[in-house]
């Protein structure tokens, strides 16, 4: 059993939705860790605390998006396969080790800035901080600022896994990152205060960087101290990032300006702005970012092969995989807001005005969950194309009016913390139609009836699941469930949450949306995955024998 064990957490995933499976378990883990983390941490602090760890990742996660994250996830996959299909595995490591140190360098650099500097960017991030309370923001930021650096070299551990479809070990070390933090807020809050979790962040950093080591060896890379600033590869690197880190600064503007403001209506507001995206964006990392990063490297080698009809029909049923899962995902977590942020975030010093504020904040983020999935895709297509400038251009866009939004939302109307959920829906919604759009341009074409057909039937569906479900919630709440009562309120979810899938399934099948046979035959043959790693050990033990 543990021969096969290992076999399979080294296995190559040769099609999507097998190496999306494998992702989607190990990401459902990480995220039911992330989502412990919240609740231990408000357990532990009360929501204005929290808010000041929180409030410390807006620097550093600045920086390591901006120069780090999009080289590694997008522009690195894609050139890195090329390599291999073009000028042979010896020239690829070359450019892969270049990569790394070239990243290292720019990024401590970066960061020792930022470490001296902390004070007067921290106080442009999250300007309604001041006092104590900004002086221990701007010491968690340093501390921080030094885990990055092992999460550097974990990121690129994982671009480099993922260029050989590799995804079962890369998908398991943002699990031990989130682990490290738990062991800091569990272990070390008592002697440390909320410098505790910040401590775990650098042991997070570092567990997520050494699970990789053994599989990144068995692959063949080994490290050298380098740095060939005229290896084409790089130079093709630093070409896309130019543009893509332009639309990196976008998107971080856009996020920190959200911040900033929810900084201005409540010190508490970013923390409940902060964990609505956490339990937003689960099942946009459980199925969007999971199908996507698995469609990567298959876009890019059908892009690189001149495969240009397979490319669309590769992209197209990915996108209908991810609207198949994602919106019922978002009907769902509408409807069940309350419940869910209540069964998440329900610690002592998580009061019901906070469960409130943050379900009516996820809700409105809800609205965007499908489009938000979708453009994790349709951005990795434009890069298996190494255009880096169409999405650049949708990102400014969405940027732009997300901001206008989201200052109209706080100087004008006067809303809480969950109108600035709501511009980032519109924002996101708007984006995804434009990407669409450009990217129908760039292939020649997509037909009409096979883009929008499956997915004007699935949203119909997740409508309809919607309304039917918010029935029975709300008799079951009312008349049967004192929900009061932790296992009351799970069990109601599950069993609304149970209702409201098996509608949309009927509907679907109805609707003869092709996905959920799709999604039938791979549970099958995960099935019949497990019953021959059953029979592989019982021939095992009986060799023992």
């Amino acid at each position: 059993m543990v021969k096969s064990l290992l076999s399979l957490i080294s296995l190559r995933q040769n099609s999507i939705l097998s190496g999306a499976a494998i992702l989607m378990f190990a990401v459902f883990a990480s995220k039911v860790l992330g989502l412990i983390r919240d609740r231990l941490l408000v357990h532990n602090f009360d929501t204005s605390t929290a808010a000041i760890f929180l409030a410390a990742f807006s620097l550093p996660d600045l920086i390591f998006q901006l120069l780090i994250f999009g080289a590694l996830s997008l522009a690195f996959i894609p050139v890195f396969t090329d390599f291999i299909s073009h000028k042979g595995e010896e020239e690829a490591f070359k450019f892969a080790t270049t990569t790394l140190n070239l990243a290292l360098l720019i990024f401590t650099f970066a960061s020792v800035l930022a470490f001296v500097f902390v004070a007067p960017l921290n106080s442009l991030l999250v300007p309604g901080f001041s006092g104590e309370q900004k002086q221990l923001t701007d010491s968690i930021s340093r501390i921080i600022l030094l885990a990055e650096i092992a999460l550097l070299i974990g990121s690129f551990f994982i671009a480099l896994a993922q260029s050989y479809q590799r995804f079962i070990i890369p998908s398991l070390a943002p699990l031990f990152y989130n682990l490290g933090i738990i062991f800091g807020i569990v272990f070390l809050s008592k002697p440390l205060g909320i410098m505790g979790p910040a401590f775990g962040v650098v042991i997070g950093a570092i567990l997520h960087a050494l699970i990789q080591l053994p599989l990144i060896s068995s692959l063949g890379f080994k490290y050298e101290l380098t740095l060939d600033l005229f290896n084409s590869g790089v130079r093709e690197i630093i070409r896309m990032m130019s543009l893509r880190n332009l639309g990196l600064v976008f998107e971080q503007i856009s996020d920190r300006v959200a911040i900033a403001l929810s900084s201005l209506i409540s010190y508490q507001s970013v923390t409940l702005l902060t964990f609505a995206q956490h339990l937003y964006t689960v099942p946009i990392g459980l199925f969007g970012a999971t199908i996507a990063q698995a469609a990567l490297p298959v876009l890019s080698r059908e892009h690189s092969k001149g495969e240009i009809e397979s490319f669309k029909l590769t992209l197209l049923t990915t996108m209908h995989q991810i609207l198949f899962l994602t919106l019922p995902a978002a009907a769902i977590l509408i409807v069940l807001r309350i419940p869910a942020v209540r069964l998440v975030f329900g610690a002592s010093q998580f009061d019901w005005d906070d469960t409130v504020l943050t379900g009516m904040t996820v809700a409105w983020f809800a609205v965007g969950l499908a489009a938000q999935s979708v453009i994790l895709l349709l951005v990795r297509g434009f890069y298996a194309f190494k255009d880096i400038r169409t999405p650049v251009l949708v990102s400014f866009i969405g940027v732009l009016i997300n901001i206008v939004l989201n200052l109209l939302v706080v100087y004008f109307f006067n809303l809480d913390v969950w109108g600035l959920a709501l511009s980032s829906a519109v924002a996101t919604n708007i984006s995804v139609l434009l990407l669409i759009y450009y990217l129908h341009q760039k292939v020649g074409g997509f037909d009409r009836q096979a883009l929008f057909a499956p997915a004007s039937k699935m949203l119909l569906a997740a409508i309809v699941s919607a309304i039917a479900l918010y029935i029975p919630i709300k008799a079951l709440d009312q008349l049967v469930f004192d929900t009061t009562k932790t296992i009351n309120l799970l069990i109601l979810t599950g069993i609304a949450s149970i209702f409201g899938l098996g509608i949309y399934l009927i509907l679907v099948w109805l609707l003869k949306v092709e996905e959920l046979a799709t999604f039938v035959n791979l549970i099958k043959k995960i099935s019949k995955f497990q019953t021959k790693l059953k029979t592989e050990e019982l021939v095992d033990e009986t060799s023992a024998v």
